[in-house]
């Protein structure tokens, strides 16, 4: 009987024992649940109390700020890049047609661009040929971005690179008046290089294919009031009536230095150059020639002459 009196005791006692241990084994899942990590949206708010926090003359939070408008200033750039970039590709169209209906002489007062430019057939020229094609659309056919595709373009040799535009488009669009179902005015595309840049102009021909009916450049990047006179009305105005060619079919048009002698038989292939800026003059001399030559729209305007007999 006293045997079983202390195995009872040791029972009881050891009891609490296992309870402690029990709970001491539990504590520290405890401890870990109460010591996680806080949310991130409590790292956002202590971090920007942190920064609210800072003197206004500290250096953290000057640059902090300074990057964060920067942020700031770019998402609403960006996005209102991308939200008026139609309205900015159809201004630019729009703008193109005017300077085509204005070469043309074909915009009158109250008469709104798109009016005017119902007139205006536009074709695609294959360049090598010299005959229409129908393999794009005229409409929305891009020279520029032709001659970047090497399937549409070719690079210019050196050589004969003389307006400097390295690369050209195998394919060109025109731009055709017609009165009575007969050829009006033939406007071309021409571009090349003065000083500082690409010079870009329409040139419209006479029915005769030999007298400019105008020269008008729209795009360019030369120095204003020098290079830049080639938008000058006044400039531009003198190239009307200026003949191409020479009795013998030669190409003789050209920019000359100085001023044009209109007592002297040449004047009719001569324009006046521009003061201060010999490069870009040279450059509208050269861009001409080539555009008119073999190389650019020869092969058409040779296809015409023998259409029109």
């Amino acid at each position: 009987m006293p045997k079983s009196k202390s195995k009872s005791k040791t029972k009881l006692e050891s009891q609490p024992e296992v309870v402690a241990e029990s709970q001491l084994e539990a504590k520290p899942e405890t401890d870990v649940e109460a010591n996680a990590a806080p949310k991130p949206e409590a790292d956002k708010a202590t971090w920007a109390k942190q920064i609210l926090s800072l003197p206004n003359d500290s250096i953290q939070k000057t640059l902090l700020v300074a990057v964060g408008i920067c942020l700031v200033c770019s998402v609403v750039v960006a996005g209102a890049a991308v939200f008026l970039r139609p309205v900015q590709t159809a201004n630019k169209a729009l703008d193109f047609k005017r300077n085509v209906v204005e070469v043309a002489g074909l915009l009158q007062p109250g008469q709104s661009v798109e009016e005017a430019f119902q007139q205006v057939e536009v074709r695609v020229v294959n360049l090598e040929t010299g005959e229409y094609t129908d393999e794009f659309d005229a409409a929305s056919f891009s020279q520029r971005d032709a001659a970047k595709d090497p399937a549409l373009s070719e690079a210019v040799p050196s050589e004969q690179d003389i307006a400097k535009i390295k690369r050209r488009a195998n394919y060109a669009p025109v731009y055709i008046i017609k009165e009575n179902d007969q050829l009006k005015t033939l406007i071309m595309p021409v571009h090349g290089y003065g000083l500082w840049s690409t010079m870009y102009a329409l040139l419209a021909l006479e029915s005769d294919l030999d007298t400019i009916h105008g020269l008008k450049f729209y795009e360019h990047a030369e120095t204003p009031g020098l290079g830049g006179e080639i938008q000058n009305p006044q400039w531009q105005g003198q190239w009307e009536g200026k003949e191409l060619y020479d009795e013998q079919g030669q190409l003789r048009i050209e920019v000359i230095k100085g001023v044009v002698d209109k007592t002297k038989p040449d004047a009719k292939y001569q324009a006046d150059g521009l003061a201060g800026s010999t490069l870009t003059a040279r450059g509208v001399d050269n861009l001409l020639k080539y555009w008119l030559s073999n190389s650019g729209f020869g092969p058409y305007l040779e296809r015409l002459r023998e259409a029109r007999g």
